[in-house]
């Protein structure tokens, strides 16, 4: 049997494991040259700001996963939602339903406040995840595209260059 996980909110001492969770998460979806932050902006926009949440998953004491999160809007429903932004298991303890662990403590987390809906994507090509989203009964969103502005192009359009 697996050891048991236990879920908590990361503080601002848990930077460095979060930022290194990061780079991990980046690697494994190879999109590490995406990668434009530090330990510190991290500590400044998720701790000190409070622009995210993260939660930490920890076995006998050491992290082996996490999940940042904040809330989002919809105006067609009038209330909150939560939104995922990212989850990630160390590659030694996947498949040990840590993962899924990770995942519930946010449906109960967007459940207690309140939360109309979840939502996050998942890259096409990574169908481990998506089965695994879908076994738990999410619903893929065909008639919705994601669209994005760089940085770059939002000060262009901003004339603030």
């Amino acid at each position: 049997m697996n050891e048991p996980m236990t879920v908590r909110f990361a503080t601002e001492e848990d930077a460095p494991v979060v930022y290194r969770f990061i780079r991990k998460m980046a690697e494994y979806e190879k999109l590490e040259h995406e990668v434009d932050t530090s330990e510190e902006a991290l500590r400044r926009s998720v701790f000190r700001e409070r622009q995210a949440e993260v939660i930490l998953g920890e076995v006998a004491g050491r992290p082996v996963g996490f999940a940042l999160f904040f809330h989002n809007f919809s105006t067609f429903r009038g209330q909150r939602g939560l939104y995922l932004e990212d989850i990630f298991v160390d590659r030694e303890f996947r498949g040990k339903g840590y993962g899924k662990t990770l995942f519930l403590h946010l449906v109960g987390l967007a459940a207690r406040r309140k939360c109309r809906r979840m939502e996050w994507v998942a890259l096409n090509w990574n169908a481990p995840a998506i089965a695994f989203y879908e076994s738990l009964g999410a619903v893929r969103m065909e008639q919705w595209s994601i669209f994005r502005l760089t940085e770059e192009r939002i000060r262009e359009l901003s004339g603030k260059q």
